[in-house]
């Protein structure tokens, strides 16, 4: 049997169609992806997120731990600030990609979901005499992202007072008198915001930010179109596009990376890539010249040999033709070069194409 979200109800007396995703029932749309698609360019989309393990660190000495287990620098953070960073291995593969977020006696962490009980317990492996305790809150909240140029203006419509967030700063907000935490995180080429919020609040929340947004032109967004977003963007999903067996400088997130703050776990060899040396591959983008869209896994060539694997491809909404994320090797990098997919039995031909696919807005 599935589980099934908290606000699982909801999303299904709306109109989502939901299906079955590890384990668990997610809406998929909620009626027409295309639209919710163009709610995201043009206005805003609202999504659950709720999936997206959380975590409360706290203790005397949480941010010097994790200034030693994570690529970015939290030293540098003030309360209410907000960096991506990524928890590497001995070997510079990423374990997992995460937000953390800087409070006055405590941070947050966002990590992708399902990988918050592997990630605690690797974590917990190197603590030696340290006070920092863990704790688990990702079914205490929910998650919604808002994503769109009018999501501030939804946002401060809901909460009753002006949002005016840099990219990574966060702050407290009342949505129909439940406290939610609010961060600024533009992770699809548009503005957007990480909204927290406690379970039992939820509901109500989600019900306000849909009832002012609709003047605004938003709309529940489901995980067809958000694939679409991510991809035109450019940006990695963890377990999809970057998983244990990919080296950090493989994938486009070197902005994870502080090369000043000194030491962290798989610190050399994302030094000695960058100084030293190169990786034999890249995620980059690709453009297919068909309507065909590829399937994970599908193979790349060029010259007559194979060069690389399909990470995730969609049909472009935006653009009106299939793309893809793709590991290319670097000979076969430059933007234009033609290659051809491996489609059922046959190839469709490609072209590569630098990333984002779609400039910010």
């Amino acid at each position: 049997m599935p589980n099934t979200l908290t606000l699982h109800e909801l999303h299904v007396s709306a109109g989502a169609v939901v299906e079955e995703a590890c384990g668990w029932l997610l809406p998929v749309h909620y009626g027409d992806p295309a639209a919710e698609h163009r709610a995201v360019r043009a206005a805003a989309g609202l999504v659950d997120r709720s999936l997206v393990g959380k975590v409360e660190v706290t203790g005397r000495d949480r941010v010097s731990f994790l200034q030693g287990m994570l690529t970015n620098d939290l030293k540098a953070l003030t309360p209410g600030q907000a960096c991506p960073a990524a928890f590497l291995d001995a070997h510079g593969k990423v374990q997992a990609l995460l937000t953390v977020l800087a409070l006055e006696d405590r941070l947050l962490l966002e990590l992708p979901p399902g990988m918050t009980e592997k990630t605690l317990q690797t974590l917990d492996k190197f603590l030696i005499s340290e006070k920092v305790e863990f704790t688990d809150v990702t079914e205490a909240f929910a998650l919604f992202a808002l994503h769109g140029p009018k999501a501030a203006a939804v946002l401060a419509d809901a909460s009753g007072s002006p949002l005016e967030l840099e990219p990574y700063r966060h702050a407290e907000r009342t949505v129909v008198n439940a406290s939610a935490r609010v961060c600024r995180v533009d992770e699809l080429g548009v503005p957007g915001y990480h909204v927290w919020v406690a379970c039992e609040l939820a509901a109500e929340v989600w019900r306000r930010l849909l009832q002012t947004g609709r003047p605004h032109g938003l709309r529940p967004v489901g995980g067809s179109a958000l694939t679409v977003l991510r991809v035109e963007a450019g940006v990695p999903c963890f377990g999809h596009d970057v998983d244990d067996s990919t080296l950090l400088m493989e994938a486009p997130l070197e902005h994870l990376v502080s090369y000043t703050k000194g030491c962290y776990i798989g610190q050399e060899i994302v030094a000695r890539i960058k100084y030293r040396g190169h990786v034999n591959r890249l995620l980059t983008g690709i453009t297919l010249d068909s309507t065909e869209v590829p399937d994970h896994g599908a193979a790349v060539f060029a010259e007559g040999g194979e060069i690389g694997r399909v990470t995730s491809a969609v049909y472009s909404l935006t653009l009106g033709r299939p793309i893809a994320l793709a590991y290319l090797r670097r000979e076969h990098l430059e933007p234009g070069t033609p290659v051809m997919v491996r489609h059922h039995e046959g190839t469709v031909p490609a072209r590569v194409t630098a990333l984002p696919f779609v400039p910010s807005a």
